[in-house]
C-alpha cells in the first residue's frame, strides 16, 4: 500500500498516538513498532562493537515530517535532530509544496573520488601521461580488490591526474580513481583501492606515494531537488503571494552575494539534511564537509540553492550538492533505527535516500526563506522553542503546553518568565 505523507492533526497528538499512527501508515512489523516505542533501541553489546570505548548511548529525538511528495511519490521522512521548528518547517513547505505539484529530483551516478598523492618526481607533466596511459591497468587492479561491488555493476571506472607544479613540498602529482560503490557510501572501498595501486604508482611515477584517501569532495555524487510555488500558494493572509515571492528573492541574493550571510543560509540548508544523514546511520560530517566545500567550488562561498521567478510569477527553487550516503555498510546496517527510518522512507537505493535529503533541505531553506521575508526568523522558531523553555522551568505533563503557549502568546519566551508562568498555574490548583 502506498505511504500518504499527509499527517493530519499529528501535532495535536500524543507521541502514543503517533506511534501508532506511523505504526499502521508504514506497516511496521510488531519488532519494529518495538523499536520506536521503547528507549535504548542501540543495545550496549551492539554499541560497543561499532566505535571505541564505549560507555553508554546517546539518544537524539527522532520525529518524522509530512506532507513530502517526491516524483509524484508520498514519502514520510525520519529525522534525528535536538532543535525545534526543523521537522514543522519542512513539514510546512511540503505542504504548500504538494499543491504545486511536490518536488522534482534527479542524481548522477555513485561516483566517488579516491586520491593518491605523489611527491619527489622531477618530472610532473611527464608522471601525469605515464599513468593516463596505464589507465586500464590501474583500472583493474583496483578493480581485483573488490569483486562483489564489479558483480553489482560498480567498480573503478576512470581515472583523472592532476598536477600541482609548484607547493612548499615540491612538484605533486595527485590521481584520482573514479569509482561507482553503488549503494555504498564508499569510504572503505575507495581507500582500500587507492591503497592497492600504490606501488604500481610509484613504479610508473617513479615518485613516492604519501596519501591514499578518499576525497569528501563527492562533485560526481551529486543529488538535485526542484520546486515551483505559485504566489496563490504562498499568499498569506497578511501578504500576497507576490509580494512573499519578492521577498525570497530579496532574501536569496543577499545569501549569493554575501559568505557571511551564505553560511547561515547553508546552515539552514542543512538543518533540514543533516537529521536524515544521523536518523539513517550515515556519516553527516561527510556530507557537511562536501556541501560546504561545493559551495565554494567558484572560488567564492555562496548558496547551496538558488531561487528565481519564472515567466508566470511563480517561485523556482533548485538545489544541487554531493551526496555520499549509503544504504548498506557502517551504522546504516548496524543501528535497529537506522534500518527503520529507512523502511519507514521506503527507499531502494543510495540515490534515492540522497534526493529526499535534497528536496527536504530545498524545503527547509525555503520555509526560513519565507519567515525572513515575512515574520522573522524568530516568531516560529521561538513559539516551538517555548517547549523546551518550559521543561527547563521544570513544567511536567500537561504543564508544558499550558506554558508554552502562554510564552509565546506574550512573544516572551525566556525561563524566568516561563517559572513565573508556572508558578502562577500551580497556584491556582
Amino acid at each position: 500500500m502506498p505511504t500518504d505523507s499527509r499527517l493530519p492533526n499529528f501535532r495535536a497528538m500524543t507521541p502514543a498516538e503517533r506511534w501508532d499512527h506511523i505504526v499502521t501508515t508504514c506497516q511496521l512489523s510488531d519488532a519494529d513498532a518495538a523499536l520506536l516505542r521503547q528507549p535504548g533501541a542501540l543495545p550496549p553489546a551492539l554499541a560497543d562493537g561499532m566505535i571505541e570505548n564505549v560507555i553508554g548511548t546517546f539518544e537524539l529525538p527522532m520525529g518524522v515530517a509530512g506532507n513530502f511528495q517526491i516524483n509524484g511519490r508520498d514519502v514520510l521522512v525520519p529525522m534525528a535532530v535536538e532543535e525545534p521548528s526543523i521537522i514543522a518547517a519542512a513539514s510546512f513547505m511540503a505542504k504548500l509544496a504538494r499543491e504545486d505539484g511536490g518536488f522534482q529530483t534527479s542524481s548522477t551516478q555513485p561516483l566517488m573520488r579516491a586520491q593518491v598523492q605523489v611527491l619527489g618526481v622531477s618530472d610532473p607533466y611527464g608522471a601525469r601521461l605515464a599513468l593516463l596511459q596505464a589507465r586500464a591497468e590501474i583500472i583493474a587492479l583496483a578493480n581485483s580488490r573488490d569483486k562483489t561491488l564489479i558483480g553489482l555493476g560498480g567498480g573503478c571506472k576512470d581515472i583523472e591526474v592532476h598536477v600541482f607544479p609548484s607547493t612548499p613540498r615540491g612538484a605533486m602529482v595527485v590521481m584520482h580513481l573514479i569509482v561507482d560503490v553503488r549503494d555504498a557510501m564508499g569510504a572503505n572501498t575507495v581507500n582500500t583501492m587507492a591503497e592497492s595501486v600504490s606501488p604500481l604508482v610509484e613504479k610508473l611515477t617513479g615518485g613516492a606515494v604519501r596519501l591514499r584517501i578518499l576525497s569528501n569532495l563527492a562533485d560526481l555524487r551529486l543529488a538535485r531537488a526542484r520546486v515551483r510555488l505559485t504566489p496563490k500558494t504562498l499568499a498569506t493572509a497578511e501578504r500576497s503571494g507576490e509580494d512573499i515571492v519578492e521577498g525570497v528573492l530579496d532574501a536569496y541574493t543577499f545569501a549569493a552575494t554575501d559568505p557571511y550571510r551564505a553560511a547561515t543560509h547553508n546552515k539552514g540548508i542543512m538543518n533540514g539534511i543533516d537529521p536524515i544523514i544521523v536518523a539513517t546511520g550515515n556519516d553527516w560530517r561527510a556530507v557537511e564537509a562536501g556541501a560546504h566545500a561545493y559551495a565554494s567550488r567558484s572560488g567564492h562561498y555562496t548558496s547551496l540553492t538558488t531561487w528565481e521567478k519564472d515567466a508566470t510569477g511563480a517561485l523556482v527553487g533548485t538545489i544541487e550538492l554531493p551526496m555520499p550516503v549509503g544504504l548498506v555498510g557502517g551504522a546504516t546496517k548496524t543501528h535497529p533505527l537506522a534500518r527503520l527510518a529507512l523502511k519507514i522512507m521506503r527507499v531502494q537505493t543510495a540515490q534515492e535516500l540522497g534526493e529526499i535529503a535534497a528536496a527536504v533541505g530545498l524545503a527547509q531553506n525555503l520555509g526560513a526563506l519565507r519567515a525572513l521575508a515575512t515574520d522573522g526568523i524568530q516568531r516560529g522558531h521561538m513559539a516551538l522553542h517555548a517547549r523546551n523553555i518550559a521543561l527547563v522551568a521544570g513544567a511536567v505533563g500537561e504543564e508544558i503546553e499550558q506554558v508554552a503557549r502562554q510564552l509565546a502568546a506574550e512573544h516572551d519566551v525566556r525561563t524566568d518568565r516561563a517559572i513565573e508562568v508556572l508558578d502562577i498555574l500551580r497556584a491556582r490548583r
